[in-house]
């Protein structure tokens, strides 16, 4: 038994399983115009892994059977890289799915990329756009120079056409990332600092910020050695919290790989390890048995119950 493992028996949660499945967050590919410091993914412009149509298929098939899944979560890498994309958030939006796609903004920079923000406008897609700091040179240094530049005038043009303004019921969120091994600071005063600084100085509007801890796996984890990995995880454990185990992502929630694999969670899907029950691939799925299943845990579970918690959506507790 893990550690994880050990402080759920503590608290009377082991093991961990599902609730239900509200959401499937989809990863449509690895390809990136961007090669993050702290990419769990390791995405980059070299990356060949994309969904295919047969694989998206089988999603809407899913989503046609289950009305049960209310939400599709479309990440990456930079899923408008995939040449599906716009197909799949129509297929979604025409099922009458709330539709969230995660964006590095920069992405809209690409040459033919440039109208895919009225696309998703048009779509009422909640956009998640990551901006691992407010100060360029925070974010240039993780991300590369002049990605800063291009993700405010990314969010400034979502701000024109709605997003963020209130009543419009489009809503974008900043996503942030600590710049290497480190636990995200308390959510609620960093996004007032985030607020005050976009939109002192450049006018940006956003409706909420989400603190995400990094994961030492992907491009991260190989630039830490084995020691620097321990003395994050423990400092991790310590912050435990087990108000947290509740609200985890993963007990209303499916991954899915670019291949049609299942994963209780996107970090799973870096690390090859699956679903525990029988069905792992789309063909199979069954929401009976895949919502009540057990959850993989291990050590690195700590991430998601340190302090307040993290997860894709924001703090737990």
């Amino acid at each position: 038994m893990n550690d994880f493992d050990r402080k759920l028996k503590e608290i009377g949660c082991y093991p961990l399983t599902a609730k239900d499945i509200s959401t499937i967050q989809c990863n449509i590919g690895y390809k990136c115009n961007l090669r993050c410091n702290h990419c769990h993914v390791s995405a980059s412009p070299e990356r060949k892994d994309t969904m295919s149509i047969g694989t998206i298929s089988a999603i809407l098939r899913i989503l046609e059977n289950y009305s049960e899944i209310a939400t599709v979560d479309i990440t990456g890498g930079a899923p408008e890289l995939n040449p599906y994309f716009e197909y799949f958030v129509k297929a979604c939006a025409a099922l009458g799915r709330r539709i969230i796609v995660r964006s590095n903004l920069a992405v809209y920079f690409e040459h033919d990329k440039i109208e895919i923000p009225r696309f998703l406008s048009k779509h009422k897609v909640k956009i998640i756009a990551s901006l691992p700091c407010y100060t360029e040179e925070g974010v240039d240094k993780q991300r590369g120079k002049g990605t800063y530049v291009k993700a405010v005038s990314a969010l400034k043009y979502f701000n024109s056409l709605g997003y963020g303004q209130e009543g419009s019921g489009l809503e974008v969120d900043i996503m942030f990332n600590p710049a290497g091994a480190g636990a995200a600071p308390e959510q609620g005063g960093l996004e007032k600092a985030y607020k005050e600084k976009l939109g002192g100085i450049y006018g940006v509007v956003f409706n909420r910020l989400i603190a995400l801890s990094n994961m030492p796996i992907g491009r991260l984890g190989k630039s830490m050695s084995s020691a620097e990995k321990e003395i994050y995880l423990e400092k991790l454990k310590e912050k435990f919290n087990p108000d947290t185990v509740k609200n985890l992502m993963c007990r209303h929630l499916i991954n899915i790989s670019p291949q049609g694999r299942l994963f209780d969670c996107d970090f799973w899907q870096m690390l090859n390890m699956p679903v525990k029950s029988g069905c792992q691939d789309v063909e199979d799925f069954d929401y009976e048995t895949l919502s009540r299943r057990e959850i993989v845990a291990n050590t690195l579970c700590f991430m998601c119950t340190a302090g307040a918690g993290a997860s894709c959506s924001g703090a737990l507790a």
